[in-house]
């Protein structure tokens, strides 16, 4: 059966929508972490921000950041628990300083593009 060209359209938003958020997830995770924090709080703020992220999404890509040298993290026990904290590398200020920068000339470019279409 073929599909509506509504339902097709939607489909294609949700798979679009879906790659800018996980670009986005990066600077995001990289602008929470200029404080040290664990995983499970970092899911909550990014949730509170209005980007949730599932845990099987996050440490994952933490574990990249980190390998990447954007990250570092260290093992700590608080109430007999052992927790992984992550924080935001001097390299990694550098490299969300830049991303900050190609969103704003990003957004600054789509505004352009929305007044020449009015």
């Amino acid at each position: 059966m073929a599909m509506s060209k509504q339902t097709e359209a939607e489909e294609l938003h949700r798979g679009i929508v879906t790659e800018l958020r996980r670009g986005l997830s990066v600077v995001l995770v990289l602008a929470r972490l200029g404080r040290e924090q664990y995983g499970y709080t970092l899911l909550k703020e990014l949730d509170a921000a209005g980007l949730a992220v599932d845990q099987n999404t996050l440490y994952p890509l933490l574990r990249r950041l980190e390998s990447q040298g954007l990250l570092s993290s260290t093992w700590k026990v608080e109430e007999q628990r052992p927790r992984r904290y992550y924080a935001r590398t001097s390299l990694g200020t550098t490299v969300l300083k830049g991303l900050r920068a190609e969103l704003a000339a990003e957004r600054t470019l789509l505004e352009e593009i929305e007044h020449e279409t009015r």
